[in-house]
């Protein structure tokens, strides 16, 4: 009977022991999840003001090179049998 006891009790420390380290590995991922997606977000923004150094040739410091300027405006939905005409 009292190995009974033993297993029982080592496979209980053995469950806690798990269970503690799940729940760390679960908050190291959480942490690292977050980090990620900041690094997103900052990759993102570093690319748009790359592309706005890259269309502005003044900020660039390209003395004399203009560009024709950005046709501004909206963008619009083009369906695709208007293009296979």
């Amino acid at each position: 009977m009292t190995f009974h006891w033993l297993v029982t009790g080592a496979a209980i420390l053995v469950a806690i022991g798990a269970y503690l380290k799940a729940r760390r590995l679960a908050k190291r991922l959480d942490r690292l999840t977050e980090s990620y997606w900041e690094l997103r977000y900052e990759q993102g923004q570093l690319r748009a003001r790359v592309n706005r150094l890259d269309a502005d040739p003044s900020a660039a410091g390209a003395p004399g090179a203009e560009m024709p300027p950005m046709a501004g405006g909206t963008t619009a939905f083009v369906p695709l049998s208007s293009l296979k005409r």
